[in-house]
């Protein structure tokens, strides 16, 4: 062997023998830690989206050690069934909105369940930011440790024909997701005739008529193409759609404590991602929809809302300490009550 042949030879060890102990060498080192995550969000939204990028610098910042399997559209099923594939050890990680966060934590449900009690988008911030810490500790003691929140804009009503008030709704089947008993009995409690289903039947359903109507944020109906069947959109605030992502405290924890402190912060960018992009898409899908596919959208008359208004305030005591923790309904209301009153206060 010529002595240039020895020295690539013995350059070659060297490089080898590196990759073997650094240990953010990719190519290297298999994946210790697979995290599998399932979401409603359909597969190539901005929401699965983000998810991917996270994921991809989850893989960076352990070398290669935690790999993020993400199964979107609600292939995994709704997310009752999430948490509980969750509980089981099938899935550890899960993009859940209130409707699945409540089946962990009851409390969670101060965020959504409460139809019309938020006027802004502002105020959920405000009132989400001042529960999240006693929600996060709830949470914790339940096994499950929240990496971040976010909302996605309004839930608005889609059907198959023109709704305006809440008797013409009553008229139409009401599609709730399966497993969220929850919903399903707020919107029995106000008369509507409800049909509980899995999200990913919700358009075969409309195209076979078991249900007419669709309460959802517009980016969602846009990405799942639900303007088709239901090409008519009310333009009520009805609630907020808030969620968190949750992993298994027990799978977080085996990661070791420097990679999770870099997990975090990419979490956190995924979940500002998700909340910014789901207010502007709110507005932009609707236009969407409009433009190119021919939506139909009710507009709400200051009379229209007061209308809508009284229907949910009429359930509210129904609400409070069935589907609200007593104590979460009080504190909603009391943080409402004094960040309108402060906003009050700045205007004079």
């Amino acid at each position: 062997m010529s002595q240039s042949s020895r020295r690539y030879s013995l350059f070659a060890l060297v490089i080898f023998a590196i990759a073997l102990t650094n240990p953010f060498s990719t190519e290297i080192q298999a994946a210790e830690h697979r995290i599998k995550l399932t979401t409603i969000a359909p597969k190539g939204s901005s929401f699965h989206r983000s998810l991917q990028r996270m994921g991809q610098a989850w893989k960076d910042a352990s070398g290669g050690t935690v790999e993020l399997i993400i199964y979107p559209g609600g292939i995994q099923g709704g997310e009752a069934a999430m948490v509980d594939r969750m509980r089981i050890k099938q899935i550890q990680a899960a993009l859940l909105t209130t409707a699945g966060l409540s089946e962990i934590e009851p409390a969670t449900s101060g965020l959504q369940f409460m139809p019309m009690m938020f006027r802004t988008l502002d105020e959920v911030e405000f009132v989400s930011e001042k529960l999240q810490p006693m929600l996060e500790k709830r949470l914790r003691e339940k096994g499950f440790i929240a990496l971040f929140w976010a909302d996605m804009g309004w839930v608005r009503f889609f059907s198959k024909t023109q709704v305006a008030t809440p008797d013409e709704l009553r008229k139409t089947k009401l599609f709730t997701w399966a497993g969220s008993t929850a919903t399903s009995d707020t919107f029995r409690e106000a008369g509507f005739t409800v049909v509980p289903l899995e999200p990913g039947d919700i358009l075969t359903s409309l195209q076979t008529g078991l249900i007419d109507s669709v309460p959802m944020p517009p980016s969602i109906a846009l990405a799942s193409q639900v303007y088709t069947p239901a090409p008519h959109m009310l333009e009520l605030n009805w609630s907020p759609m808030v969620g968190a992502l949750v992993i298994s405290k027990k799978v977080w924890e085996e990661i070791p404590f420097r990679i999770r402190m870099e997990m975090v912060k990419s979490a956190r960018l995924a979940g500002k991602e998700i909340k910014a992009s789901g207010r502007l898409e709110s507005d932009e899908s609707v236009k969407t929809m409009q433009k190119k596919w021919g939506l139909k959208v009710q507009p709400v008359s200051p009379e229209l809302e007061a209308i809508w208004r009284h229907e949910a305030e009429n359930i509210y005591d129904f609400l409070r300490g069935r589907m609200v923790p007593e104590d979460i309904f009080d504190e909603v209301q009391l943080q409402l009550k004094d960040y309108r009153q402060g906003k009050s206060a700045a205007r004079q």
